[in-house]
């Protein structure tokens, strides 16, 4: 079943957490199948069963038998177990066991907005500086990072370009500068709304690299193109083309990375000393 979900729409999992979603969501399909198949054969018998030219006069007392009854209950002791046994518990991890930087985990900010997504990384040091909204520029900085503020110095951001490293814990807080959007990442088993206001954490450590991705992907419909952040939340005129990407980097190629940015964040702090002693 679950390659046949797979095949027909279920994206592959490139999470720790995919397989424990997947089982229930496969589950969750057997039941659709069964109470499909269950309810549909039922109306049709009773179409036939309870037609007019068999039964011209009303039948006041009805069915007797209590098999319905206690199908409904069974079907409802299904429905719990899928609940209380497999959902809750993916739910209370969700919940309960955000990580942080204690823990290794790698925490980013994603800052919504129509129709981008705006990427917040801490730099070296670990730690995000303070953001403002007076400070925000959608040109030059548009989650409003406040450079005087401690350990902002080496922040920097990203537009609908987020980067992490494979097999690492990651923690992300979600919030938006407007409207509800949904930071939605299909191979990675996470969806979130970005409620305005709120600043809600999700996790998640992705088990293969957009290259090994990649490389599963050839010979599929999917072949060539690379993991995306979708939003699933109509957001307005341009929600269509709301779409950022993600890469999956090794640890090796994240800390590359990282020092790339860096470094273009320290040309740019030149520049701009250079530009104000320029204008002094």
């Amino acid at each position: 079943m679950l390659e046949f979900l797979q095949k027909y729409g279920l994206p592959i999992s490139l999470s720790e957490a995919g397989p424990g979603i997947d089982e229930i969501i496969v589950l969750t399909h057997w039941l659709m199948l069964f109470l499909f198949i269950g309810w549909g054969s039922f109306f049709i018998v009773s179409l036939v069963k309870f037609r007019s030219s068999k039964n011209p006069k009303a039948d006041h007392v009805g069915v007797k038998s209590h098999f319905s009854s206690v199908l409904e209950v069974a079907i409802a002791v299904v429905e719990i177990v899928l609940l209380i046994g497999f959902a809750f518990p993916i739910w209370a991890n969700r919940v309960n066991n955000v990580p942080s930087t204690n823990d290794g985990a790698v925490h980013i900010r994603v800052v919504a907005q129509q129709y981008v997504w705006n990427i917040h990384y801490t730099g070296p040091d670990g730690i995000f500086g303070d953001s403002r909204s007076e400070l925000v520029d959608e040109v030059d900085n548009p989650i409003g990072i406040d450079r005087s503020s401690p350990n902002s110095a080496d922040d920097f951001y990203t537009i609908n370009q987020l980067h992490i490293p494979v097999n690492k814990k990651i923690r992300i807080d979600l919030s938006t500068k407007d409207v509800i959007h949904s930071f939605k990442l299909p191979e990675l088993r996470v969806g979130q709304d970005a409620i305005p206001g709120m600043s809600i954490p999700i996790h998640f450590t992705a088990n293969m690299t957009s290259d090994q991705f990649l490389q599963q992907m050839i010979g599929t419909p999917r072949e060539g193109k690379g993991l995306e952040i979708a939003c699933a939340q109509l957001c307005g005129l341009g929600h269509y083309r709301m779409r950022g990407y993600l890469i999956v980097d090794t640890e090796e190629e994240y800390n590359d990375w990282l020092n790339l940015q860096a470094e273009y964040l320290l040309e740019d702090n030149e520049e701009d000393e250079w530009g104000d002693e320029e204008d002094w």
